[in-house]
């Protein structure tokens, strides 16, 4: 499996809803939706995304913003411009808001409505700002186009619109030389690591020790563990752990399951060694991980 692919594997949009809004400069809107990915694009003129932390990035006509639900942030058509409105998921309006006269600014946003529909390795591995140039975004007329009618099937038609355009912005991405794409990503097309994080993502609860990973990956234990932690940043073993962790804040959100069965799922004995390892790594026990998050998991 490529790294595309691999990460977007479990990941599909449920429920994901946009708006299409024309505005009139100077114009600034606080998105405070609260979703965990939100994706923005102009239709028509331009924007600058303004987050909290960070510098200003400039959102061209065709351009598709992928935004990462905690990096508050700010649309505008320019960085100097404050904020004249909250929007919220209270603001939502499906189809187009106003008519668009003389060329003026069409911003049209969108996201994942529950965050459950997100492995929370993807999350971490997206920066808070991923940019597609337009030369990249061929679905951003099909959208458009699907967001300004009200037809039978709709909602299907813009959850897997969601997911295509995720998968291109990340192929985008992945492909460029200067990427910040995580190290175990890159890691992926490496022949011999690539084989043993599959092996790892694919068979978590399987006992892997260095040794057995470096035989089915076809080298020696030193070379495997030292080739390891260069391209990926941990040891197996270490990153062994986490990716199984990983798994589990996934279960716990996505699933029923006891903490128990998901403890075996992963590659615990029982849910007391998960618990364990859990608190350590991530602070918090399962079951404390497990309550709903409270505030607006909507659009933007």
């Amino acid at each position: 499996m490529d790294t595309v692919s691999d990460l977007l594997a479990d990941v599909r949009a449920r429920g994901a809803v946009f708006r299409q809004t024309v505005i009139d400069p100077p114009w600034a809107l606080r998105m405070a939706g609260g979703a965990p990915l939100a994706l923005a694009t102009m239709l028509h003129g331009h924007a600058w995304i303004v987050p909290d932390q960070g510098e200003p990035v400039l959102l061209g006509a065709g351009d598709v913003a992928i935004i990462r639900g905690d990096a508050p942030y700010v649309l505008a058509d320019d960085p100097a411009t404050a904020p004249s409105r909250v929007v919220t998921r209270d603001d939502y309006c499906p189809g187009v808001c106003g008519d668009p006269v003389g060329g003026a600014p069409v911003l049209l946003s969108g996201a994942f409505e529950r965050r459950g529909d997100l492995s929370e390795r993807l999350l971490h591995a997206l920066p808070p700002v991923l940019v597609v140039p337009a030369a990249q975004s061929p679905l951003t007329g099909v959208l458009a186009d699907e967001v300004a009618r009200d037809r039978p099937g709709q909602q299907l038609v813009l959850d897997r619109l969601l997911d295509l355009m995720l998968v291109s912005a990340l192929r985008g991405w992945l492909a460029t030389p200067d990427t910040t794409a995580p190290a175990w990503c890159r890691a992926l097309d490496d022949p011999i690591i690539g084989t043993a994080l599959r092996l790892l993502h694919d068979t978590p609860a399987h006992p892997w020790t260095v040794a057995t990973l470096a035989a089915r990956s076809g080298v020696s234990r030193a070379t495997l563990a030292r080739r390891f932690t260069t391209l990926v940043g941990d040891p197996p073993m270490t990153y062994l752990t986490t990716w199984r962790l990983t798994l589990a804040a996934d279960l716990l959100h996505q699933t029923n399951d006891t903490v128990a069965t998901i403890a075996r799922k992963v590659g615990y004995a029982n849910a007391f060694a998960l618990s364990v390892a859990f608190t350590r790594l991530r602070g918090i026990r399962p079951t404390v991980h497990r309550r709903p998050r409270t505030g607006a998991v909507g659009q933007v």
